[in-house]
């Protein structure tokens, strides 16, 4: 691998290969149904930014998955998407004033996401990983999730997205997930609930960040506050940016798109400020549009 390594950063002489592995599905979005699931929308975005990125997951041997493959390869995206015998996910989302409520079905293909030789030998090459609780609410899934993440290179990213939905998150899982990350994504509303979990002393955002970084010892850990702000924390300095004001047509996927367009800049070599910058005009972009690809 031809790298170098600037204040603790790896940068890539050579298009940087990024993963997202979780849940693929069809958004049901009032204007009609969209690719969807926060791995494919990461790296769709990461694809974007110019990184050589992969979609793992499953979907099944029905008309719903033909349908999913096609848009996949519409949109130009590497992937070891499996088909198994479970139906294609489906999530009905309601829009209030452009913020997604999310009804979420059990027992669909993602649960079930075998792991073959080809995602191992992809794991061994990867210079980061995005993964999240959603996707680990199944114990076939999980395993598989967690080879992976054993796999990567001591010096990748691994990028554990919290994206709590409903009731499927828990505390094992959070911890175990947390034990295995170097970055963090988290929103606000998300941080509130895992700041009561882990008993973070009461304080701004920033500390309980600071607090997460050196009890995980996170490379990043990245949080955002929706229409109000964006927040880096590394261990040795910290950036934030103000959300730019856009007409926001709905926010799904805007979170992924901004992780995507991070850890890419990052992996090209630009600043930890260039990065965040670069994820904050992604996301906003996002926000303007109807479902998570654009």
């Amino acid at each position: 691998m031809e790298l170098n390594q600037i204040k603790g950063q790896t940068i890539l002489k050579r298009k940087p290969v990024i993963i997202g592995i979780g849940e693929l599905l069809w958004d049901m979005l009032p204007s009609g149904k969209k690719v969807g699931g926060a791995p494919v929308n990461f790296v769709y975005h990461a694809s974007g930014a110019g990184a050589e990125s992969y979609a793992i997951s499953a979907v099944g041997n029905d008309l719903l998955g033909d349908e999913i493959m096609m848009e996949i390869e519409k949109g130009g995206i590497h992937h070891l998407v499996e088909r198994v015998d479970y139906p294609t996910s489906t999530v009905r989302v309601e829009l209030m004033d452009g913020i997604p409520n999310y009804t979420i079905i059990e027992n669909v293909a993602w649960d079930h996401m075998p792991l073959t030789e080809a995602m191992m030998e992809l794991a061994g090459k990867a210079d980061a990983v995005c993964f999240g609780t959603l996707a680990q609410r199944s114990a076939e899934s999980r395993s598989t999730i967690q080879k992976m993440l054993s796999l990567v290179p001591p010096s990748a990213y691994r990028i554990f997205d919290i994206n709590l939905r409903q009731h499927f998150f828990s505390e094992e899982i959070i911890i175990d997930s947390l034990n295995r990350c170097n970055v963090f994504k988290i929103n606000k509303e998300e941080l509130a609930i895992v700041k009561e979990m882990f008993n973070v002393p009461e304080s701004e955002e920033k500390e309980s960040c600071q607090w997460f970084v050196e009890k995980f010892d996170l490379k990043f850990m990245i949080l955002t506050a929706g229409a109000d702000y964006s927040l880096i924390v590394t261990p040795e300095s910290d950036s934030l940016i103000r959300t730019p004001r856009v007409k926001v047509v709905d926010t799904v996927g805007a979170g992924d798109s901004f992780t995507g367009a991070f850890i890419s800049a990052i992996l090209s070599g630009r600043s930890i400020k260039e990065a965040h910058r670069s994820a904050v005009d992604r996301s906003a972009f996002v926000c303007t549009q109807a479902g998570a690809w654009v």
